[in-house]
């Protein structure tokens, strides 16, 4: 009854106030008028002004809307890594996640209402054009679903050595380094290592298109490793730094980031990149490693010193000896290169790269099809390994970097075998014995 009387006594009201004389208000007007007052703030709302046609209303927002929302990123670079193997294709379970939430849902009348008419303009307010929106990072996949295997070809030299033959024999380009130097390498590798108590790591990373499918994860899975260094070495602050390249002719040939131990700013640095350009094999793999070895090293003695170079391509045609020398370079300032071959890697890319490990007593890593992630894996050339994810895989070789010890793959963590291995080796048909590890 009372939102009955409500209706009743606008329209009166309304009835009133429209009664206009040509020359002065009416008493009428005037009573309508206060009468409207009246009515309205009993009822709720406000009453017309003089001047405004009575038909003329303003659409306002409900109560309580605030407009659309989108998640932001909430896994900083030093929060602890997740427990356990995530479902992913394959071998590893049920299918990843996406890289980004599903679509919005279609607004409701009342949000669509409510826009319409705060799109529209108002006598009452100023509408400010062209104002800033504040747009938050889109999330990124959950870390935690690379695979991947590792291979040392230090502890495995019986095995390295025809396989750098074969690949020697093709020419001067392919003849990185001598038997002497190799031998050298092996014995520096396989020698008493002292433990270290800080930590450089520098990522060298390939960011032409076709790492692109990779490319998000790989920068999902620097907070997982950051976290779970911080958890397994809490009196080490480790120094990043970042160097990426594409290949002449793109957008840009190297870009660099020196270290810092702000890894905030280091993980924005990161997720800044994206992948472009590119077009055919060979990229600027000298390039991008040359830069990386001029940036802040530390040269201490109690400074682990690793290189982390995520690529799927080789070098140019006629860059073997520039390539060899950047590497040489390497060992001599103590720095370790892990490189981490991606999809769509060839044999020329797999033989740079695990030349490049074993010159300078760091270890092959590969990325496996095992997480259904990226194109497809070449197999390696290797006979014996663990399939772990790939943060865990990192985390170890950082491990062996800072206790001078190696250390096999916990079997919880252990997604797949090839090779058969059995207390760390695999016996092969030809009688050799190989580490897995």
């Amino acid at each position: 009854m009372v939102f009955g009387r409500c209706k009743v006594g606008r329209a009166l009201a309304f009835l009133l106030v429209e009664r206009r004389n040509t020359n002065t208000m009416s008493h009428a007007r005037v009573f309508g008028l206060g009468l409207t007052a009246i009515l309205l703030a009993a009822c709720g709302g406000s009453a017309p002004k003089a001047s405004e046609p009575s038909g003329a209303r303003s659409e306002s927002a409900p109560a309580g809307y605030a407009g659309p929302t989108s998640p932001a990123y909430a896994g900083p670079m030093d929060a602890p890594a997740s427990a356990g193997v995530p479902a992913t294709p394959g071998a590893m379970g049920a299918a990843a996640p996406a890289a980004s939430g599903p679509p919005p849902a279609a607004p409701s009348p009342v949000a669509a209402s409510a826009e319409k008419a705060a799109a529209a303009p108002s006598t009452a307010t100023a509408v400010a054009k062209d104002a800033p929106v504040a747009r938050p990072e889109p999330a990124l996949p959950q870390s935690g679903q690379l695979t991947a295997g590792v291979w040392d070809d230090n502890r495995n030299f019986d095995f390295w050595k025809p396989y750098a033959a074969r690949f020697q024999e093709r020419g001067r380009d392919f003849s990185f380094f001598s038997a002497d130097e190799m031998a050298q390498a092996r014995s520096a590798a396989n020698g008493r290592q002292e433990a270290k108590t800080e930590l450089d790591i520098q990522l060298v990373l390939d960011t032409t298109g076709s790492m692109g499918d990779e490319l998000r994860y790989l920068q999902s899975e620097l907070d997982s490793i950051a976290g779970e260094l911080r958890h397994k070495f809490p009196n080490v602050t480790p120094r990043w730094s970042l160097v990426v390249y594409r290949d002449r002719g793109d957008e840009y040939l190297t870009r660099k980031f020196d270290f810092t131990t702000d890894t905030t700013r280091f993980r924005s640095d990161l997720r800044a990149q994206s992948a472009g350009g590119g077009g055919d094999t060979p990229e600027a793999v000298v390039e991008g490693l040359s830069v990386g070895l001029g940036l802040g090293w530390r040269q201490d003695k109690n400074v682990a010193k690793v290189a982390f170079w995520v690529a799927d391509a080789p070098s140019h045609p006629g860059e073997g000896q520039a390539f060899a020398h950047v590497v040489r370079k390497a060992a001599q300032k103590g720095v370790h290169i892990y490189p981490i071959a991606s999809s769509d890697t060839d044999e020329v890319a797999e033989y740079e790269m695990r030349s490049a490990a074993q010159l300078t007593g760091g270890r092959y890593v590969f990325l496996t099809d095992d997480s259904g992630i990226g194109n497809a894996h070449a197999e390696p050339h290797i006979p014996c390994y663990n399939v772990t994810r790939l943060d865990q895989a990192i985390v170890r070789m950082i491990q062996i970097e800072l206790t001078g010890r190696h250390a096999e793959p916990e079997a919880r963590q252990v997604v797949r075998q090839v090779g058969k291995p059995k207390d760390g080796k695999c016996a092969l048909a030809s009688g050799m014995v190989v580490a897995s590890y």
